[in-house]
């Protein structure tokens, strides 16, 4: 696995709506965020998203502050985004509760 070329950052990025850079150098990551009519929607697309990471051996970044949710992928082997980060990002933007 390897760090993607800001190229193919790009390319890749435009293919995932609602997706965006965050960070910069070591720490740049792709980031989308969620609103949710409750708390507890919120909890289960973050459960869900926990089974993912689990199932991916790759984890996010998350950040749940009542029905508002922050998730950001980034590979921390290559310093920066892989391949890997995109295709989370596409599995994540298909689990329930995604959808907007």
């Amino acid at each position: 696995m390897r760090a993607m070329q800001a190229t193919e950052v790009v390319t890749a990025l435009v293919q995932l709506p609602g997706w965006r850079l965050h960070g910069e150098g070591d720490t740049l990551a792709i980031e989308k965020d969620w609103r949710f009519a409750s708390h507890v929607q919120a909890m289960l697309f973050v459960n869900h998203l926990g089974w993912l990471a689990e199932s991916m051996g790759h984890h996010p970044e998350v950040v749940l502050n009542h029905a508002h949710c922050v998730v950001r992928w980034r590979t921390h082997d290559v310093k920066g985004l892989s391949r890997r980060d995109f295709e989370a990002a596409r599995q994540t933007d298909a689990l329930p509760g995604a959808a907007p």
